[in-house]
């Protein structure tokens, strides 16, 4: 049987820094935390900054996309109206074509009537006709004793008169035809000019007129 030695016992293991085990492993513990928080932080930075470059990145293509839906919106905006304005110029093209086919035969009614042969059928259908061109925006114009307009009238004859003080029309061989502001024929006219040398009224009614000194000059006789 071994004996033990009285005086001697066993004594627990210390570390070489006096620490015991149970001691240094909390401290242990305790740094291995805070080295892990310090990557945890680090990387929830780097996130945060990649979230704000991906956010301006997305701002900066909606911008982008957003100006190019105006710039598209405009264009399309432009081409609609472009388009309703050839349209309406293709439809005026149109019909000022087809009435001026037309002009000769309004002539003819406008003959039959100024000679009293307008009646029966042929006057309904010459009425049917004239309404239906009116409809159609065709107007009328041209009248005697109005001012003579090259811009809307065409002088076929030339003449001098007293009783005029400008170029005027004194007969209209053929009405003018327009279709709003758009003339399709101007006016075939008459027109009159003043007498040559021939006073205008006003000045030759003054000369007519008795002065006021002849009137209150006291008779001699």
């Amino acid at each position: 049987m071994s004996e033990e030695t009285p005086g001697f016992e066993e004594k627990p293991e210390v570390p070489a820094d006096g620490t015991p085990d149970d001691a240094a492993e909390p401290k242990a513990a305790a740094s291995s935390k805070e080295e892990a928080a310090a990557p945890a932080g680090d990387s929830a930075a780097a996130q945060d900054v990649a979230l704000l470059a991906q956010l301006d990145q997305a701002r900066t293509a909606l911008g982008e996309r957003t100006a190019d839906l105006q710039r598209l919106q405009a264009e399309y905006q432009n081409y609609r109206r472009r388009v309703e304005r050839d349209r309406i110029a293709v439809k005026e093209i149109a019909v000022a074509s087809l009435l001026t086919e037309l002009l000769p035969t309004l002539d003819d009614i406008g003959r039959a009537r100024d000679h009293g042969e307008l009646v029966g059928g042929f006057k309904s259908v010459a009425e049917s006709l004239e309404t239906a061109a009116a409809k159609m925006g065709l107007q009328q114009f041209g009248k005697e004793g109005e001012p003579f307009d090259p811009t809307i009238h065409e002088a076929l004859m030339h003449s001098y008169a007293p009783d005029v003080t400008e170029d005027t029309c004194v007969a209209i061989l053929q009405p003018g035809y327009r279709i709003g502001e758009r003339t399709i024929r101007p006016a075939r006219v008459a027109v009159a000019e003043p007498q040559p040398g021939a006073a205008p009224k006003s000045e030759s009614a003054e000369a007519d007129a008795p002065s006021d000194k002849d009137t209150d000059a006291p008779d001699k006789g």
